[in-house]
């Protein structure tokens, strides 16, 4: 399978959904024009990448990147990564590891001084993570709005 990562543009946004739905399924579909309404923030966004791992036509993962200026570290930015998603038919098949190292070219290019994610409570997400060079290295915290 042929995999180029890249770019989404709002082209891909009915197939972002679908993976999405892969990550959270307990989620209820978001109506065609909120999702439209979202994908234009997001696009106008400074700083703001949703990368797509394409297989030729199909999308099967996404990764999105959000670099944010840094007044510390000699005003170094950071990258932030979310909503990281392989689709369950294209697991195991180095789709993550292509993302992830597609969101570290993109902290290179921006000047960043890490790339830093929270990941879900599970054994085999971390181990992911940490052969993609991440090592745990803090607690995180979240506190839901609602």
């Amino acid at each position: 399978m042929k995999i180029t990562v890249r770019q989404a543009d709002e082209s891909d946004l009915p197939a972002l959904l679908a993976l999405y739905g892969e990550l959270n399924p307990d989620d209820a579909p978001l109506p065609q024009a909120s999702a439209h309404d979202v994908w234009e923030r997001i696009s106008r966004q400074r700083g703001r990448t949703v990368l797509v791992a394409d297989a030729v036509g199909t999308l099967v993962g996404t990764a999105d990147c959000l670099v944010m200026p840094n007044l510390t570290r000699g005003g170094r930015a950071i990258l932030f990564v979310e909503n990281v998603v392989v689709a369950g038919a294209a697991q195991r098949r180095g789709v993550g590891r292509l993302l992830m190292d597609a969101a570290f070219h993109l902290a290179a290019t921006e000047g960043c001084y890490k790339v830093q994610l929270l990941a879900a409570d599970d054994a085999y997400v971390h181990t992911f993570y940490e052969a993609c060079g991440f090592r745990a290295a803090a607690q995180g915290f979240r506190r839901y709005v609602s």
